[in-house]
Order: C-alpha cells, then structure tokens, then sequence
C-alpha cells in the first residue's frame, strides 16, 4: 500500500502540473467520466478484463462518446493505470510468466500497430464489440465447466519451445488488433490461452495479463498521440478527468486480486463477461450484421476454447491441485 500510495503522489503531482490551473475542473465538467472509471480501474487491476471493457460500452451508450473516441481513451487511460498496477505487481513479487509477456508483448506491438493504423477506420463499431463479446462469453462458458471441479494446474508453462513461443506470439498478436479496435483484448485473450490450453494457475495468469495490458495501452496510446494523431482535445480533458481515479484504482485491485482464492477470481471473472453480455445486448443496435457476426465469432471460438478444454496434460506433471 505504501508503494502504490508513493506512485500515486507521483503521478498527482505530473497530474497538477500538466492539467494546467485549475485540474479539478475536469472532474468537476466529467465527473461521469471520473466515477466509471472508480470500477473500470478496479476491475483493470484485479482482472484480465481490463478497463476498457467498463469504458467501452458505457462511453458509447450511455454517455454517447464515439467509439474512436472511446477506443482512445481507453488506451490512454490503461496506459496510466494498468502501468501504475503494473509497478506494484511487480514490487510485490507477485508471480506472473515473464516468458508470456516477452512472446505475446512482440505480438501484441504488431497487432495494434496494424489494426490502429489499418483497420480501425474501416470497420463499424458495434460488429467489432458485439464480436468481442460474443468471445469473451464463449470463455466464460469453458471455464464455468472447467472449474465445475477440483482441477489440476501448473505453476509456469511447463513447455516453452519454439511452437509455444509461435503460439504466443500471435495470439498476442490477435490479441493486439483487437486492442486497437476497442481499446482491449490482449489481456483476456492471452489469459483464455493460458488457463485453457496451457492450464496456468488463474492466480499467475491474472497479473501476467495485466502487465500484457500495461505494455499494449502504452503503445496503443503513443500511436495516437503521435503518429495517428486523434488525441483530440475531448478526449484530453476525458483523460485528466480520470487519472487521479485509476492511478488509485488499479494497483488497489492488483494488491485485492493478490489476497483473492483461485476461485473467487474465476467467478468475479465470469460474472463481469456476464454482464458485459447482457449490457452488450441492451445497448448494442442488434442488426443484422452485428447478430451474424456475433454469433459466427460465437461459434468459432466456442470450438476453439473447447478444443483447448479436452486437451489434457500429463497429470503427474501438474504442480498442484487448483482448489484455492
């Protein structure tokens, strides 16, 4: 508490200094703004969510927010946030794959280099979200049924050759254009791969995503800022409304998701897909194209997370039982 307490004096401090005279005046004209995420950076720092899974669908529908504008900010902000929870993982010596991140980070520079750049323009906003959550529903779905019973897990990856480190590689790539597209989807899309394929104990796989997430926002944002340019005024002023929140919120959640059982992080997990879906449901114009694409991204990766699901390791191999 005393270092992430120290990282947020620090980053008050910049806050004061580069919001100009009067800072509080953007809490006070975005206070909407500032009070999502008090629950976004919480649930970015205690889980592989991420916080723009909250920012997303609340900037868009409820507070009318464009989606690239959206999708910025929620780079942005993760870049401050994530970082700061990213630090106190780090400080803590809280376990996470090292290796992981290396492999899916290059990835991940990859992906949302290309889709900010190449495919955010072109593609419509509510087929990507409905898509993401039509995903991110199908996980929750295989890991309901994994963990319906005791389970077997690793500690670390207990293979890390070529193949594995090809596999990481582009699924942080996938995982990186779909980061660009809206403002998330490294951090959950790695951590399905580890939990389901690889088995990785949810308590290692859940800060390891963070950091992932950390690293991705980070160039997400500089992206925007300097190359593509969209960093609009709007989306400033969104930004200092929610600094002096997250750089609170996310460490908090990653020193909450420390103490937290194996088991409880899989059903805070589950339930936050579960809203998102429904809320995707009620806010999302379902047309055509957004129903079929989400449920042909439904069935695909429902294949896919259940090919992952039946693969079984060597059971002598595994570190431990998984049943905190």
């Amino acid at each position: 508490m005393g270092f992430s307490a120290i990282i947020a004096i620090i980053v008050w401090l910049l806050w004061f200094k580069l919001a100009g005279p009067f800072p509080l005046a953007y809490i006070q004209n975005h206070w909407e703004i500032s009070l999502t995420m008090v629950f976004g950076s919480l649930i970015a720092g205690a889980t592989s969510e991420g916080g723009g899974a909250v920012a997303f669908p609340v900037f868009t529908k409820l507070l009318h927010i464009s989606p690239q504008e959206a999708t910025v900010f929620s780079l942005a902000i993760q870049s401050v946030g994530m970082t700061a929870a990213s630090l106190v993982i780090i400080y803590m010596g809280i376990q996470v794959e090292w290796r992981v991140i290396r492999c899916a980070s290059l990835g991940g520079v990859l992906g949302i280099t290309l889709s900010s750049i190449l495919l955010a323009p072109l593609l419509p906003s509510p087929v990507l979200k409905m898509s993401f959550t039509a995903m991110v529903a199908s996980f929750a779905i295989t890991l309901f049924a994994l963990n319906r019973t005791q389970r077997l897990c690793y500690n670390r990856l207990p293979n890390f050759r070529i193949p594995e480190r090809i596999l990481l590689f582009m699924v942080g790539f996938t995982g990186g254009i779909m980061s660009g597209l809206v403002g998330n989807g490294i951090d959950i899309i790695t951590f399905s791969v580890m939990v389901l394929l690889w088995h990785l104990n949810e308590k290692i796989a859940t800060p390891t995503s963070v950091i992932l997430m950390a690293i991705n926002a980070l160039v997400g944002f500089a992206l925007h800022l300097f190359i593509i340019g969209d960093f609009t005024p709007k989306v400033y002023a969104y930004w200092q409304a929610a600094i002096p929140v997250v750089v609170v919120g996310a460490p908090l959640g990653a020193i909450l998701c420390s103490y937290l059982s194996r088991m409880t992080i899989v059903r805070i997990l589950i339930t936050l897909i579960a809203v998102e879906f429904i809320s995707s449901l009620l806010l999302i114009p379902l047309t055509m194209a957004v129903i079929t694409s989400g449920l042909i991204t439904f069935l695909v990766f429902s294949g896919l997370y259940y090919w992952m699901y039946r693969t079984h390791c060597d059971r002598k191999s595994f570190d431990r039982l998984c049943t905190s």
